[in-house]
């Protein structure tokens, strides 16, 4: 109650007016104690300190008024604006902003010191096949063809250049129309149209290769041919969609099979019939270099609905039946072997076959004993064509191994494992069924085409796949029709109908790209990288597509400029630390078409590094924003590789 609070104000006087009375009038009481008298004193005191301390704010108030302080408002008003930024006699400091402690650059890696400059090769490397180098084969056993399978180059073998193309190279003709023919300077041999000119194969008139569809065993053109194998199995209900030739020539059987909607992967060595594969490339047929011989062809179990021979010369009966065990791994339940050219119906060609009439017989009956014990069925055989069906399941061949004995079932085996993965003289089995009914088909029923393409394909419905789902399908691929639809906005060659046609998916996982685009006139090569976490190829060929397994620090089974389009989802992130960047985009320049487009789509660091290297390869590229938007990490690289050829033979510029 004693405590006295002064706010100063500027007069003090207004307060020594209010005193003055007080002070005037102040009585003592006459009958205090002593110590109600100190008690007074004290409070007189204060009043006392009080009155000092205001006249003194008094005192400072009239002190600023008249100029010897700052007010506030002249600060505000006035000083704020009059007040210089430098001083007399003072010169205006000079700012360093270097860094006070500094340190050498790293020394540049590898990369970024080839990236600079990526010179073209020699023109003798035009067809440049890494894996299939004739020099280099013939290092290995000629036995069983070993030295035609890869032998790829190691690590200091590596070719760091650029492949030309030949030179007045052209784009291909469009699709149908590249069917039936090619330019000359794109594949420029002849071989073929002497050797096999009475078969029809390939003809070379001006600038230009036709191919009138005809074949070894089909001289009056693949349609008739089909026409007749369609006599013996059903190729119109949609049941029969994916297919494989083996020992394919210029593919003019898958060439034709594509009119009917069925897609054949076609492959034969590089042998003598020179540039057979890169004839079926150019025509736009699916393709790539292959040979039975030692190992695994590079596709997963039970892929293929009909598999195809006319006149390949695999050796099927010999060896134990290894190469049509092979053709069984490979081929789904109830599919088809198709079998035309010796030794079918020797009886008639055996003099234009030029062999014995026993030698054919031989070979025939070693054929059907095979065939048996794998528990095949021969369904017919008219004229030239012979038709054999694998069973839906194994419950009867199983039992007949007490009888048959070989070749016995596989253990211990992984049935789509098929990298480098030696052949096997046992049986691979199928997957069991639940009841006992021979028509009961083995891994499940697939759907007919085009339903097959969305139907939940057999290994995710099973549960085979871990971690894939039905629901996983579905998002997939819904995902990818989204993706394309924002690619084709970015890229107009992807767009334009008939710009493209041989497309390449370098990390397929589900065939959800490939899937958007089946109503667009391509065909698309699915690859499922062996490093990949999940096997899904079996998918793939279960969807009704098509594709292989790769490993992408090597090259790929093909010639160069096989690729209108290359799509690479995350594939420089999966093999980070595994291989060099510079080497993966060089082997897609190489199996890239002059003009033809890339979409590298991965995580910005990663396509900014590629960005770099590409332009070096002189590639014309910018990177776009996620369909969802420019905050997410992951981005889409599009490119386009620049057209350019061998020099003429009388120049040796590089471009």
């Amino acid at each position: 109650k004693n405590h006295i609070f002064c706010e100063i104000p500027k007069k003090a006087s207004f307060f020594l007016f209010f005193l003055r009375p007080v002070m005037a009038n102040y009585r003592w009481p006459s009958k205090l104690s002593k110590l109600s008298l100190r008690a007074k004193h004290t409070n007189l005191y204060r009043v006392i300190l009080i009155a000092i301390l205001c006249a003194a704010s008094y005192f400072v108030g009239v002190w600023q008024h008249s100029g010897g302080g700052i007010s506030r408002s002249s600060l505000s008003n006035h000083e704020l604006t009059s007040v210089p930024c430098t001083f007399p006699h003072q010169t205006t400091p000079i700012l360093n902003f270097a860094a006070s402690h500094t340190a050498p650059d790293p020394p540049p890696t590898a990369t970024a010191a080839r990236v600079a400059q990526i010179p073209s090769c020699g023109v003798e490397f035009s067809e440049y096949t890494p894996c299939e180098f004739v020099n280099r084969s013939l290092h290995f056993p000629r036995e069983r063809l070993i030295y035609r399978e890869r032998h790829c180059p190691k690590k200091h073998e590596i070719l760091r250049c650029r492949i030309p193309a030949p030179y007045g190279y052209t784009v291909p003709f469009r699709w149908p129309e590249s069917r039936d023919v090619a330019w000359f300077a794109n594949v420029p041999h002849t071989e073929l149209t002497v050797e096999k000119k009475n078969q029809n194969w390939v003809r070379y008139e001006k600038d230009r290769f036709l191919f009138p569809g005809g074949g070894t065993m089909f001289p009056r053109g693949a349609d008739a041919y089909i026409d007749e194998i369609g006599r013996l199995i059903n190729l119109k209900d949609g049941s029969i969609r994916t297919a494989i030739d083996t020992g394919c020539g210029v593919a003019s059987f898958g060439a034709y099979l594509m009119s009917r909607n069925i897609v054949t992967m076609s492959f034969a060595p590089r042998d003598t019939h020179e540039a057979q594969v890169q004839f079926a490339l150019e025509r736009g047929v699916p393709a790539i270099i292959g040979v039975l011989a030692s190992i695994r062809l590079p596709f997963p179990a039970r892929a293929f609905d009909i598999a195809h021979c006319s006149r390949c010369l695999i050796p099927w009966g010999q060896y134990n039946g290894t190469y049509l065990i092979e053709v069984d791994r490979v081929l789904r339940p109830g599919g088809y072997w198709i079998l035309s050219g010796p030794p079918i119906n020797w009886q008639r060609h055996w003099k234009g076959w030029e062999r014995t009439r026993d030698d054919l017989n031989s070979e025939q009956s070693q054929i059907e004993r095979v065939a048996r014990s794998l528990c095949w069925k021969k369904l017919v055989q008219r004229e030239d064509l012979a038709v054999w069906q694998k069973p839906t399941n194994h419950i009867h061949c199983k039992r007949n191994r007490i009888a048959l004995r070989r070749p016995p079932f596989c253990h211990r085996t992984l049935p789509d494992q098929a990298w480098y993965t030696k052949l096997e003289t046992c049986l691979t089995p199928l997957p069991e069924v639940t009841g006992s009914e021979i028509k009961e088909v083995a891994g499940g029923q697939l759907a007919r085409w085009p339903e097959r393409l969305n139907a939940v394909p057999p290994r995710i419905k099973s549960g085979s796949l871990e971690g894939i789902t039905e629901d996983d399908l579905v998002s997939n691929t819904e995902t990818w029709q989204r993706r394309v639809s924002y690619y084709k906005k970015y890229d107009q060659q992807l767009a334009e109908t008939g710009r493209y046609r041989n497309l390449l998916d370098m990390n397929a996982h589900l065939g959800g790209f490939a899937s958007a685009l089946v109503d667009d006139p391509v065909w698309v090569m699915n690859v499922v990288p062996v490093e990949a976490s999940v096997n899904t190829l079996g998918v793939i060929y279960e969807r009704g597509l098509i594709g292989t397994y790769q490993n992408w620090c090597e090259a790929m089974s093909t010639y160069p400029r096989t690729y209108d389009f290359i799509h690479a989802d995350s594939v420089f992130s999966l093999y980070k630390d595994r291989c060099d960047m510079e080497d993966i985009l060089l082997e897609m320049d190489r199996i890239l078409r002059p003009k033809g487009s890339v979409i590298i789509r991965d995580d910005i660091d990663v396509l900014t590094k590629a960005k770099k290297i590409t332009d070096a390869m002189q590639w014309e590229g910018r990177i776009g924003d996620h369909e969802n938007g420019p905050l997410e990490r992951e981005k889409s690289l599009f490119l386009v590789k620049e057209y350019w050829t061998a020099p003429a033979p009388d120049q040796s510029s590089d471009p």
